[in-house]
C-alpha cells in the first residue's frame, strides 16, 4: 500500500514539473515574439525618421540641381554682402556720417583739415568762362596752391567725359588741365543736359571721399565769388554738425513738357505745384556730414530735373539745419556779398 502511494505521488511532481516547463516555454515564447515585434517595429521607425531626416537635410538623393545649388549659394554670398553693408551704414548713421580720418591725397595737407572744396561745375566749349573766373577770383598756379595752404580753400573745375570717349572735347579738357592742374574730372559720368543734377550729387560724393574737408560747395561757372567772405561766413558755422547754407527759395514747378524748366515729376509735389524750400542752384554749400550721406547713398538717392532741388529733396528727412542767407543770393553783387551772377 506504502509503494503504491509512493507512485501516485511522485506521478504527480513529474506531472506539475512538465506542466511548469510547459507554461514556462509559451511565456518564453510569447516574449521572444513580443520582443521581435518591438524590434522590427522601432527598426521600421528609425527608417522612416533616416527618410524623414533625408529628405529634411538634402542627403540622400538631391531634390535640386548643380545649377540651383550654385544659385542658391550666390544668393547667400550677396545676402552676406549686404548685411556687412547695412552694418556698415548703421554705423556710419551713428557717427552722424563723418569720416574717421582724414584722407591724405597729393591735393590735402594732413595735418590741417580744409575749411571748403568749391566745385565749379562746368561744361565742354566753356573754356572762356574758365579763365575769366580763373583771372577773377579763382587764381592759378602758386597762387592757387598758396589759397589752399593758408586759408584751407579748394577750388577745382567739375567735368565729367564725353560720350564718345576720348574725342576732342575729351582732349581738349587734358590738355587744359595739363596747363591749369585745376580740374576734378568725373571719368564716370557722361556729360549731357540732362545729367547735370546727377553730376552734382557725383561731385559731392567723390568729394568727400577724396577731399576731408569741413564744408562742400557747389557753384556753376558763371558765378563770381568774394573767397574772403565765403571762409569768413563759413567759419562762423563750425559748430553746426549738419548744415545746409544758401539763399533759400521755393520757385514754381513746370508741368508742360516744352517748357525751360519742365519738371518730369511735377506731380509729385502736390497740387499746388510749388517745389519744397531748398537753396538757389547758384551757389550752395553743405558740411561733411551731408557730403558723406550723399556718398554713402548715392545709388539709390533720386535727382529731379534741377540740381538744386535735388539736393534739398536728399534732405528733407534728416535733422538738418538750413541757414538761409542771404549773402549766397548771386542775383546782384552787394556789400559783403559771397556771390554775383553774370
Amino acid at each position: 500500500m506504502q509503494s503504491r502511494g509512493s507512485s501516485n505521488k511522485l506521478s504527480s511532481m513529474i506531472a506539475r514539473t512538465r506542466i511548469s516547463s510547459l507554461l514556462l516555454s509559451m511565456f518564453a515564447t510569447f516574449a521572444s515574439i513580443y520582443v521581435a515585434g518591438r524590434l522590427w517595429q522601432d527598426a521600421q521607425t528609425r527608417v522612416r525618421l533616416i527618410k524623414e531626416l533625408d529628405r529634411i537635410t538634402g542627403y540622400g538623393k538631391s531634390a535640386i540641381s548643380v545649377d540651383d545649388t550654385l544659385k542658391i549659394i550666390a544668393c547667400r554670398e550677396q545676402r552676406k554682402k549686404l548685411l556687412e553693408l547695412e552694418m556698415q551704414l548703421a554705423a556710419a548713421g551713428q557717427e552722424g556720417f563723418k569720416s574717421k580720418g582724414s584722407t591724405d591725397t597729393d591735393d590735402n595737407d594732413p595735418k590741417k583739415r580744409p575749411l571748403v572744396v568749391i566745385g565749379i561745375l562746368t561744361r565742354f566749349g566753356r573754356k572762356n568762362n574758365r579763365d575769366a573766373i580763373r583771372k577773377a577770383w579763382m587764381g592759378t598756379g602758386a597762387a592757387l596752391k598758396k589759397r589752399e595752404n593758408e586759408k584751407g580753400i579748394i577750388t577745382r573745375f567739375v567735368i565729367g567725359r564725353s560720350a564718345n570717349r576720348g574725342d576732342s572735347l575729351d582732349q581738349d579738357i587734358d590738355s587744359e588741365n595739363k596747363q591749369t592742374n585745376d580740374f576734378f574730372i568725373l571719368d564716370h559720368h557722361v556729360e549731357a543736359p540732362k545729367e547735370f543734377p546727377n553730376k552734382a550729387k557725383l561731385f559731392f560724393a567723390y568729394a568727400v571721399d577724396k577731399w576731408d574737408a569741413e564744408y562742400y560747395a557747389k557753384v556753376n561757372d558763371d558765378v563770381y565769388v568774394n573767397i574772403d567772405s565765403l571762409g569768413a561766413t563759413l567759419a562762423t558755422h563750425l559748430d553746426k554738425p549738419r548744415v545746409y547754407i544758401g539763399c533759400m527759395k521755393s520757385g514754381d514747378i513746370f508741368s508742360e513738357p516744352g517748357h525751360k524748366w519742365y519738371e518730369p515729376d511735377w506731380w509729385k509735389f502736390g497740387d499746388k505745384k510749388l517745389y519744397f524750400r531748398h537753396a538757389s542752384g547758384e551757389m550752395y554749400v553743405i558740411s561733411q556730414a551731408l557730403a558723406k550721406f550723399i556718398s554713402i547713398n548715392r545709388s539709390i538717392l533720386r535727382t529731379y530735373a534741377h540740381d538744386d532741388v535735388s539736393a534739398g529733396s536728399w534732405f528733407l528727412g534728416l535733422d538738418v539745419k538750413y541757414l538761409n542767407e542771404g549773402k549766397f543770393c548771386c542775383s546782384s553783387w552787394s556789400s559783403g556779398a559771397i556771390c554775383a551772377g553774370v
